[in-house]
């Protein structure tokens, strides 16, 4: 075989696993961003039925779901690089990453208003609820959008 044969399979080689490489770190990223959704789902829903009175309120709890929305963002903004728009199973929608700078202040206002809620819920159940709306109207917002209805 000649050595300019080997060198053009060399590079078709490298080329397939630069590609591949890039397709798992986007699937990753999908992987890491759903499992992040469904602890805010979880944490949402626990909130939501306090707020109702489907569940007793319990602050301890109710701060512990608001401190874990909080906490989710920071690792969750970092989840959106290229190319993870597709590949995948994502109700990620293109806007992201056109309006990426909304997208992060969304987010951050968001974590913000659950900090402030998790500060709430130690005064009790009325201060959380109107503290936990200000972060439910954060996540429709963005959910709005930023997701791609299923």
């Amino acid at each position: 075989m000649s050595r300019s044969k080997t060198l053009t399979g060399l590079a078709f080689v490298a080329g397939v696993a630069v590609v591949a490489s890039g397709v798992a770190v986007a699937q990753d990223a999908i992987a890491k961003r759903k499992e992040l959704m469904k602890g805010v789902g979880g944490a949402t829903k626990q909130s939501v039925q306090m707020v109702k009175g489907e569940t007793p309120f319990d602050a301890g709890k109710a701060q512990a779901a608001m401190d874990a929305i909080h906490k989710s963002w920071a690792e969750f903004a970092k989840l959106f690089p290229k190319g993870s728009d597709a590949g995948g199973e994502t109700t990620a929608a293109p806007t992201i990453w056109q309006s990426f700078e909304d997208f992060e202040a969304k987010g951050e206002k968001m974590a913000a208003d659950a900090v402030k809620a998790s500060a709430a819920a130690g005064q009790g159940l009325e201060s959380f609820k109107a503290a936990f709306g200000m972060v439910a109207r954060n996540c429709k917002g963005c959910h709005q959008d930023y997701r791609i209805k299923k």
